[in-house]
């Protein structure tokens, strides 16, 4: 028994329409720059870059990480897409322009040979808290170049789930793919998709995903536009929203497909992507290309990204415990899935009843707000566990308090138990601890594979 396949490819909108055969020029519009918006009102700024680097210098890869080549590592060739474009991370395909813009341009060669470029966040951990709410927003210009000369063009701002980048978004589309902003063959328009479930078809019906549909978006391609999405979970049901120049253009809701399928897909943290990609299945289901007649060194402008949070929880790790919510009481059983935030994992039907936390590997983690120990102490935890890992996969489950950076109170190792849903009580030892902490589980393991599904623990006395 290995590990549990993923598989992952973008979302096709197989919506074919003709294609306009209208030649353009190509056209740079270096928009003037703004600065970050301050955050909406009862929302705080989490993330933001500005790119007022020098003119043809890098990104800050403190905030930003490139992709290379053609697939991620173990992934899908061709990005999963079909695009043809290598990515690089040469300052002729990305770069800063000295007046507050990100370019991305695509560039082919004398031998009909593209390459591009692809940024994605060095963070993951882009949530929405459980009552809170999660804004990622960026103020962009499509490549300005339309019919024939943008065959094959296809800009896109977009967010991933956590688990994907571990292993080479082989989990697509159950961790969850928010796209923000896609236009293909330059037709100066916005789709926007939730990709979730299973693929192909299933519940969100992939590889099309859940979409909105191409909508008209005038003047697209020769200024700059705001985009964003705003996951809301201060509201039941919970609602995804998706906005151009902050109008509300279309929304879903967690009620159009079963919990499982939207948890998974949303109750984690997120990391955001930036990219122009050269042909695939998107472009081809509109006219294809590229073509000869291609313009080549057509750039995307990127004026900021930023991501906003509410209220309801924290992406960033506390260094006390929180005062609010719900108190947890660590002599009884916590569900698995309770968790108040989380990185890396999703959930699944259980067959010992409810839900199981799942597809956990190494570097994931549960945060458990408001743990009340009382003032007796405790002996030991008990977790209820099962592992279908392959025979080289093993892993720790270790306990921490207050801070995932603190070291762990207690631990137990664990290998395969015979299945992903073969349970069995495993206790660990932990140190003294009293009064009410945030409980931490985290994971760590060798290998890259999932390890461990978790269904509930507890303390004992």
């Amino acid at each position: 028994m290995g590990s549990r396949s993923r598989k992952r490819l973008r979302g096709l909108l197989a919506m074919a329409t003709a294609t306009v055969a209208v030649a353009a020029t190509a056209v740079f519009t270096m928009d003037a720059n703004a600065a970050v918006p301050a955050a909406p009102s009862g929302m705080t700024t989490v993330f933001s870059d500005d790119f007022t680097g020098a003119a043809g210098t890098g990104l800050n890869t403190a905030n930003w990480l490139y992709d290379i080549g053609t697939g991620y590592p173990g992934g899908a060739a061709n990005w999963g897409t079909g695009e043809i474009e290598t990515m690089t991370n040469s300052t002729s395909n990305v770069y800063q322009d000295g007046a507050g813009n990100l370019v991305i341009k695509p560039i082919r060669d004398a031998a009909g040979n593209w390459t591009s470029g692809r940024v994605e966040t060095q963070r993951t951990d882009f949530a929405a808290p459980a009552g809170g709410k999660v804004r990622i927003e960026a103020r962009l210009q499509q490549p300005n170049v339309s019919g024939a000369a943008a065959a094959g063009y296809w800009p896109a701002f977009w967010a991933l789930g956590a688990a994907a980048r571990p292993v080479g978004a082989t989990n697509w589309p159950s961790i969850g793919e928010w796209d923000i902003m896609e236009d293909i063959n330059g037709r100066s328009s916005v789709f926007a998709a939730l990709h979730c479930g299973t693929n192909p078809g299933g519940v969100c019906n992939e590889t099309t995903g859940l979409t909105s549909g191409e909508r008209a978006c005038s003047g697209c391609q020769t200024a700059m536009h705001t985009y964003a999405v705003e996951y809301d979970r201060s509201v039941s049901p919970e609602q995804m929203r998706w906005y151009l120049d902050g109008s509300n253009y279309f929304t879903l809701n967690s009620s159009q497909v079963d919990a499982t399928t939207w948890n998974n897909a949303t109750h984690h943290g997120m990391f955001v992507i930036l990219n122009v990609a050269i042909g695939g299945g998107f472009p081809a289901a509109f006219g294809g290309g590229p073509t000869a007649a291609t313009q080549s060194g057509v750039p995307m402008l990127v004026d900021y990204v930023a991501v906003y949070q509410s209220s309801g929880g924290s992406t960033t790790t506390p260094t006390t415990a929180p005062t609010g919510g719900t108190t947890r009481d660590a002599f009884a059983k916590i569900e698995a899935e309770s968790f108040n935030s989380s990185a890396g994992v999703q959930t699944e039907t259980c067959s010992e009843g409810g839900q199981n936390v799942s597809y956990v590997a190494n570097g994931d983690w549960l945060q458990f707000n408001n743990v009340n120990f009382g003032s007796g102490g405790v002996k030991d935890f008990v977790a209820r566990v099962a592992s279908g890992a392959g025979t080289a996969v093993s892993g720790l489950v270790e306990v921490r308090v207050d801070s995932r950076s603190n070291a762990p109170i207690g631990s137990f190792a664990l290998a395969n138990t015979g299945g992903w849903q073969t349970w069995t009580s495993i206790p660990g030892n932990v140190t003294a601890v009293t009064g009410t902490h945030t409980v931490y589980l985290t994971f760590t393991s060798g290998q890259a594979a999932d390890f461990v599904n978790v269904n509930w623990f507890q303390f004992r006395k």
